[in-house]
Parts: C-alpha cells; structure tokens; sequence
C-alpha cells in the first residue's frame, strides 16, 4: 500500500509526515510526499527535526504530484491549502482524506517558540501514524467507506 502525503510546498509537513510513516511502518506499507507548487527544497528544520529523531531523510526531495513514482492508495492532505485543491486525474479511485496541520515553518517569534512549533507538528503527526498503523489494514482495504471514516477520525488526534 502506497501513501501519499499531499501539501503545497512539499518542504515540511509532507515530509514530516514521510518520514515518521516510512521510520515507523512495517514491510508492505510505503509512504511518500508531494506539493502541488512544490518549494524545491526541503525546510532545513524538519530535516533537522527527523534526523534528530534518527530518522533518515535520505533520497527525500521536494518534488511535484505530477512526478511521483507510483500510484498512490491513500492520499493525505496535511495542509488547508491543498485540502482544497482538485487532485490530478491520474490519482484514480484513490482515498482522500484530510489531516491539516499548521506550518511550523512559518512560525515567527525565539528560537525556542520555532523549536517548540516544530516538536508539536512532530508530535501530532507521530501520533496519527502511529494510529494509522495499528488500524485493522486487511481488513479495511475491501471497505473503503470505512476506511476512510478512520482515516478522517486519525486527521482529528491532536487538534
């Protein structure tokens, strides 16, 4: 199962997001991140973040929804601006679902108020993974309306 985390940029909650599912999930479950205006290159402080957490960021890059090496399964949107954005036709009968996040990398003020921004994101996006992985996958994968229904109530951990 292919999972694509969807954001405008691609530079930070995405990867974040590919980080934390790909570190976390067994054989069989692959995530990967796109942008719809994708930023070019990753935001220095989740790069920084996930290595800090020992997770690799290794082949990880920037990169557009029109570019991406499979089809994915599940599409999670996890930022307000692409929740909006009609997906490409080339997603086909995927799931959507919405877990929007605020950026950290906008975040303004210390550096400990960015440090503390950052750790946050990290955390809820920890979280709904980790709820994500331990939903019955076999199972719901014949039950798309289901399936979705826990995809939506995982998007509300933490807010």
């Amino acid at each position: 199962m292919n999972i694509l985390f969807l954001c405008t940029g691609n530079s930070c909650r995405s990867i974040l997001s590919e980080g934390v599912f790909n570190h976390l999930a067994p054989a069989g479950l692959k995530a990967i991140s796109a942008g719809s205006q994708p930023a070019g290159q990753l935001h220095p402080r989740a790069v920084a973040l996930l290595h800090n957490k020992g997770i690799s960021t290794e082949g990880y890059y920037s990169k557009s929804w029109d570019d991406l090496p499979v089809t994915p399964d599940v599409v999670v949107t996890v930022c307000s601006n692409a929740a909006g954005e009609t997906c490409p036709a080339y997603l086909g009968q995927v799931i959507r679902t919405h877990w929007g996040l605020d950026d950290p990398g906008h975040v303004v003020g210390t550096e400990e108020e960015i440090e503390s921004a950052f750790e946050h994101t990290y955390d809820i996006i920890n979280a709904r993974i980790k709820a994500f992985l331990s939903l019955p996958l076999e199972e719901l994968k014949d039950d798309r309306v289901r399936f979705k229904e826990e995809l939506d109530r995982i998007g509300t951990i933490g807010t």
